[in-house]
C-alpha cells in the first residue's frame, strides 16, 4: 500500500523541511521514499510544491493528480490551487493564514481564507484547518509552522509522531530539536 502526500505553499515556509522530516521518518520506519519538489520563482514567495511518496508499488517521485491520500498546505491559497492532486475522500491539513500575492495587491482585491477553506471543505473527504499565526504565538516561534501542521497532519494516520520526532533528531540542529517537537505537539 502506497501512501502519496502534495506539501505545498510558497518559499521560506518550511515546505522543503517538512517534505525531507516525512521522507526520513518513512526511510527509518524502512519504508521506500520517492520525493521531488517543483519549485515556482526562485525566491521567497514564490510557489512551492513537494511530492512524497511512500511504498514499494511506488516508480515515480511525483503523485499524479487525483492520487494524493492528503495535501498539507502551508497556506489557503496555494490549497486551492492544488487541490487537484487530492483524490477523492483525501484529507487537506490547511494553514488557516493566507499570503497575499503581489497581484492582488497591485489590482486591489485581496483572497479570502473562509471562502477558500469553505471550498475545500466542498470538494475535500476531511479538511483540518490550522491556526498557526496562534501555534506560533503560543510556541514563542514563526519558524515551526512546517513542524505545527506536520503534526496536524499525524491525525490522519499518514504517520506517527514518533516517528516525525525520531526524523526530526536526524534533520534539525539540536538546539531546535525540544520547539520542533513541542509544534508537533501543539
Amino acid at each position: 500500500m502506497s501512501k502519496n502526500i502534495i506539501i505545498c505553499g510558497v518559499g521560506g515556509q518550511g515546505t522543503v523541511l517538512a517534505a525531507k522530516v516525512l521522507s526520513q521518518a518513512a526511510i527509518s520506519n524502512g519504508e521506500r521514499v520517492l520525493s521531488a519538489e517543483t519549485i515556482g520563482m526562485a525566491q521567497r514567495g514564490g510557489s512551492v510544491v513537494s511530492h512524497v511518496r511512500i511504498g514499494e508499488d511506488v516508480y515515480s517521485p511525483l503523485v499524479p493528480q487525483g492520487q494524493a491520500d492528503v495535501l498539507i498546505a502551508f497556506e489557503a491559497a496555494e490549497a486551492v490551487r492544488n487541490i487537484a492532486f487530492l483524490k477523492q475522500g483525501g484529507s487537506v491539513i490547511v494553514n488557516k493564514k493566507v499570503v497575499q500575492p503581489v497581484t492582488a495587491s497591485l489590482s486591489g482585491k485581496t483572497f479570502d481564507e473562509n471562502e477558500m477553506i469553505s471550498y475545500l471543505e466542498k470538494v475535500a473527504g476531511k479538511v483540518i484547518a490550522v491556526d498557526t499565526d496562534q501555534a506560533c504565538k503560543d510556541l514563542g516561534s514563526s519558524k515551526v509552522v512546517n513542524m505545527v501542521l506536520l503534526g496536524a497532519a499525524s491525525k490522519t494516520g499518514l504517520i506517527s509522531k514518533d516517528e516525525l520526532k525520531a526524523a526530526l533528531k536526524l534533520l534539525v540542529k539540536p538546539e531546535f530539536y525540544e520547539l520542533n517537537v513541542r509544534a508537533i505537539d501543539y
